[in-house]
């Protein structure tokens, strides 16, 4: 048997923002929601728009589910560049940490047009008070502390005495007496008020996101994975597969990345045997480390990405690879940046038109092209779990992991249940309706991720697209600025 440990993750770890492609009738609207890390906090959204012309933007914040839900607060509206017309920015106060949705109402010469982007709100750090500010409050306290405590001197020594009449040497000594007494008291009051600072600090620190816990077991080939909550009394602990929504068609998407070249990649889908308790017998894998991410989607449209790492040996005889499951393999990160070109097993390759400069915290469309054995577009592409393509954003050194989708980061049930659906199914209301689409349906043969990467570093990109039956990975490296 071998075990593993679990990490702590969040939907998307170490990347909080929201980036989504939407289409609202006739406008198309380029999505990005930067969520804050605390919580009562402020979400910044920049909105970019194509197709229709738009006149205004109105922007509203709302729990996605529960009784707020049904009262949302008034819109905001939101600011139209003035050197650019097509960009609107804006922001929101996110009061409360769950499941939310930003509510877009699109005004424009098409008329008013409406849609929303699910946004996950938790508190993910205690903000820390800066230095100069802290040495500033402490140096006003002290100066209050010295004048109270010359106010009260001169109350006791000075003030029943008539002008011009000076206090006697009892007055003085009383007035010392009792201004040592009042720095006491003042000294206690500042001990009892850092305690009930701390108090209240420890409160919040409790509050701060912990996601679920996963513990991978391997017997054999037969993974195992227990989901737990961080705490037993935490409302998010699994009871039941109810608490989870399927997320094209499976309760957890794993990807397991072999670590530290990130030179094996496998997308597979475990299916639920109990009460927070999946499994899945695992392919044949090379032998080593493997750092998973488990996707999930709660029943209220929360995600979350679990970890764990996981330790294959070399004796371990996997299975065949199920037929929606995915692999790949690249050279590791020791011999080099992998080139934008990514050369398939059966002759077939996947290009990424990777940006001359990439940068941190800006909203690009990723695009990548999949050819054919003669070098041109494959005609053969088919949806892979219902969508164009599936890409991991993944940095080397595990703080940053993303599932993307062409539509963009956000997961599809949430999508849904923002915008009115019921979240079961496998439609979108932002991009392709894939209600009775033929899966073998060919498509175009280019896919376009919208992200933005959250800090500078290298970055290893996972890209799966569908052709002739093959699911194919395609692997590219990234160093952002």
């Amino acid at each position: 048997m071998s075990l593993a440990s679990a990490g702590s993750a969040r939907a998307h770890v170490g990347s909080k923002d929201v980036f989504e492609t939407v289409q609202a009738g006739p406008y198309r609207l380029f999505v990005t929601v930067r969520m804050p890390n605390v919580i009562p906090g402020v979400a910044t959204i920049e909105v970019r728009s194509s197709g229709a012309s738009v006149s205004g933007i109105e922007i509203t914040p709302v729990p996605i589910t529960g009784e707020a839900s049904k009262n949302p607060p008034t819109p905001d509206a939101m600011t139209r560049s003035e050197t650019d017309p097509a960009f609107y920015t804006g922001s929101l106060w996110i009061m409360a940490s769950g499941s939310w949705e930003v509510k877009f109402a699109i005004s424009g010469r098409a008329g008013l047009e409406t849609a929303a982007v699910p946004v996950p709100a938790v508190p993910l750090a205690i903000l820390k008070m800066q230095r100069g500010m802290g040495w500033t409050l402490a140096g006003l306290g002290l100066l209050l502390i010295v004048g109270m405590a010359g106010i009260v001197a001169a109350a006791v020594r000075e003030s029943r005495l008539a002008p011009g009449i000076a206090p006697t040497a009892e007055r003085t000594r009383r007035a010392m007496l009792v201004t040592a007494a009042s720095v006491v008291v003042m000294g206690l009051m500042v001990w009892g008020g850092a305690k009930w600072w701390n108090v209240e600090a420890a409160g919040f620190a409790d509050g701060v996101y912990r996601p679920l816990t996963m513990t991978p077991t391997l017997v054999g080939n037969e993974l195992g994975l227990a989901i737990e909550a961080y705490t037993p009394e935490n409302t998010r602990r699994v009871r039941s597969n109810q608490d989870f929504l399927p997320d094209h068609g499976h309760l957890m998407h794993l990807y397991a990345i072999r670590q530290p070249e990130m030179d094996a990649v496998f997308h597979l889908h475990p299916e639920m045997t109990g009460a927070g308790e999946f499994k899945m017998a695992l392919p044949a894998m090379p032998a080593g480390t493997y750092k998973l991410y488990g996707d999930v989607v709660h029943a209220s449209g929360f995600p979350e990405t679990l970890l764990a790492e996981l330790n294959v040996p070399a004796t371990m005889l996997g299975g065949a690879l199920a037929a929606e499951d995915a692999r790949g393999m690249a050279q590791p990160l020791s011999k080099g940046e992998l080139p934008t070109s990514f050369k398939l097993p059966d002759s077939y390759m996947m290009v990424w038109e990777r940006p001359e400069a990439i940068t941190a915290g800006t909203a690009y469309a990723f695009r990548f092209k999949l050819l054919n054995a003669t070098g041109k577009d494959a005609t053969d592409v088919q949806p892979y779990l219902g969508m164009a393509g599936h890409a991991a954003f993944v940095k080397t050194d595990g703080t940053v992991f993303a599932h993307t989708h062409p539509e963009g980061s956000a997961a599809m049930q949430a999508v849904e249940l923002a915008n009115g659906k019921s979240g079961g199914g496998m439609d979108s209301m932002l991009g392709m309706d894939m209600a009775g689409m033929n899966m073998n349906h060919t498509m175009s043969s280019v896919v376009e991720f919208p992200y933005g990467f959250p800090t500078a570093g290298g970055y290893r990109v996972f890209v799966q697209m569908k052709h002739g039956g093959v699911v194919e990975t395609g692997v590219f490296d990234a160093f952002v600025r």
